[in-house]
């Protein structure tokens, strides 16, 4: 009985593109709550690489990083795979038939040592192998092992062993004399007489390789005698010689005539890439392989119908342009978050939670208080972590007291020092050794879309005077490339002082310097960075006042 694939499948938690400490914590820490809460399995997952400030932060309550997700889009193994067993490649012509008749099949893969796909058999090539019986000399063209033509004459090995691989001679029917078969027989032949003495031996004084006898059990002494000391092997079947003449040669092996090149999908392989290639060829099935050849299963085009699209959680973000690439193909579940309502449309109605709090973290604490479930010390630690780096240790103007609450509840439950926890952080995340301009930019950077205007913005807190001075002069030429090449309208970056609460602003952009005066009713000196005293939230100050002015233009 063929069995559809039937593989657990995982809810991907998932944050933002260019991950902050608060994506990657609130991913790990709702994944583990919906682990305790529900009976299905989620898995936290990062849409980039962590920046040193997460890295510091997982690393310190010994967590790992969760695994990189980049891309949701449906693939082969989001397919229900057909399991059909891999044959080996020493089975016969018929008995490759009777599977493919009884399962209902008309492809069957060909797989070697720990399920290597080596080739497939379709029925086409059954038939085509089917058509060459004529020739006499196809069973040992095909090198087949003694053992098959005894298989398939339903037969017994009388004389001889069943290693024996027949690869020369022909085939030959002894219907006459023994003086016509001194004309047909040559030495190495396989030679199929009737329950006749003189025949047998005849055969086997012309030196054949096999002597098939037909319709009988029973074969004489003597000839067994004469046919060891010849060595030439002696089978007995059931059928006649007509009938055996007819079966013998769908002994050959299916590795002769298998498809040694094939198209085959991974089980990565993009469902529309696989789409594409199905639709320029008319084969019934294809295998599906691993990452190291390892066959898996086959695919139809009927089995697109029963796509599985990837199930996943948004935490911390419902803007389009800073979901995982391939989000629109995937099942979106829930959205847990603490921004501005964006552009993020979804195929049907899911469980959405906007709070407007300083951090994605703190909805998650509070989750944990309402499921009445126990935080453990390292999720609390993480928890921490992302509000404080969110909310600028509670400086910022998003920060509420529901969040200074929570970190500090969060503290406790980790056994840590705010203070202290908060310092040791925001050294690890403004450490620039090493660093490029990319990496800095990356380290917390989103694109934002108002009508047919896209921006970006990225932004790094730093402590230190000297590491703001290193950022002012190495990003300005970057922005600039990195403008052209996304082609986007315009891109800033905010350098934000922690200690005196304030931003200094880059920019690139023909429109950049025109924004930022209407933006905040400042002066700006193109090439020069912008000050703007009590501004350190990109997402409640310095965003907000960019889409209020193109509003306020368009």
């Amino acid at each position: 009985m063929d069995l559809q694939n039937a593989r657990p499948r995982k809810i991907s938690v998932i944050g933002h593109k260019n991950p902050d400490t608060d994506s990657v914590c609130s991913a790990i820490a709702y994944a583990h709550l919906k682990n305790v809460t529900t009976d299905r399995e989620y898995e936290p997952r990062r849409a980039g690489e962590v920046n040193q400030e997460t890295a510091f932060v997982l690393k310190k309550f010994g967590i790992e990083p969760p695994r990189i997700c980049l891309d949701v889009h449906a693939e082969v193994k989001d397919i229900d795979i057909r399991q059909i067993d891999g044959v080996d490649g020493k089975m016969t012509l018929r008995s490759a038939w009777e599977t493919m008749r009884d399962k209902d099949i008309t492809t069957l893969p060909i797989t070697g040592e720990n399920n290597k796909l080596k080739g497939l058999i379709t029925l086409k090539r059954l038939a085509m192998a089917n058509m060459d019986s004529l020739d006499p000399h196809a069973v040992a063209n095909a090198s087949t092992p003694i053992s098959n033509i005894v298989e398939t004459l339903n037969g017994t090995l009388i004389t001889g062993s069943n290693d024996v691989v027949i690869d020369h001679g022909k085939i030959v029917i002894a219907a006459g004399s023994p003086e016509a078969m001194e004309t047909m027989v040559d030495p190495g032949d396989i030679v199929l007489v009737a329950n006749r003495y003189e025949a047998q031996l005849c055969a086997i004084e012309l030196e054949a390789a096999c002597l098939v006898v037909c319709m009988t059990p029973n074969i004489a002494k003597t000839i067994i005698k004469i046919a060891k000391e010849h060595n030439c092997m002696v089978i007995s079947t059931p059928y006649d010689t007509y009938a055996a003449s007819c079966l013998i040669n769908q002994s050959i092996p299916i590795s002769h005539p298998m498809a040694r090149t094939m198209i085959t999908f991974e089980l990565s392989t993009p469902v529309e890439e696989a789409k594409k290639i199905m639709g320029q060829v008319r084969h019934n099935y294809f295998p599906v392989v691993d990452q190291d050849g390892y066959y898996q299963g086959v695919i139809s085009r009927r089995n697109l119908l029963n796509l599985q699209r990837k199930q996943i959680i948004l935490v911390d973000h419902n803007e389009k342009t800073q979901c995982v690439d391939g989000y629109e193909d995937a099942d979106i579940l829930e959205i847990i978050d603490h921004h501005r309502i964006g552009n993020l449309e979804t195929s049907g109605p899911v469980y959405f939670r906007n709070h407007p709090v300083g951090c994605t973290a703190t909805i998650i604490y509070q989750m944990y208080g309402e499921y009445q479930v126990e935080i453990p010390p390292q999720i609390a630690g993480i928890l921490c972590s992302a509000i404080l780096s969110d909310t600028l240790i509670f400086r910022s103007p998003t920060c509420t007291s529901q969040d200074e609450y929570a970190a500090r509840q969060l503290a406790t439950i980790a056994g840590v020092e705010i203070d202290e926890l908060a310092r040791e952080m925001f050294e690890a995340g403004e450490n620039l050794d090493g660093k490029t301009p990319g990496q800095i930019l990356l380290q917390d950077y989103k694109i934002f879309v108002h009508g047919n205007i896209r921006f970006g913005v990225g932004q790094g807190s730093y402590v230190s005077h000297k590491n703001r001075e290193v950022v002012k002069k190495m990003l300005p030429e970057y922005l600039e490339e990195v403008q052209q090449r996304e082609e986007i309208d315009m891109i800033f970056y905010l350098v934000t002082n922690i200690l005196d609460q304030s931003s200094e602003i880059l920019y690139a952009g023909k429109d950049a310097v025109e924004l930022l005066e209407n933006s905040f009713h400042r002066t700006v000196e193109p090439g020069q960075p912008l000050l703007l005293g009590g501004v350190v939230s990109r997402k409640k100050q310095f965003i907000p006042a960019l889409l209020n002015t193109l509003q306020n233009n368009a």
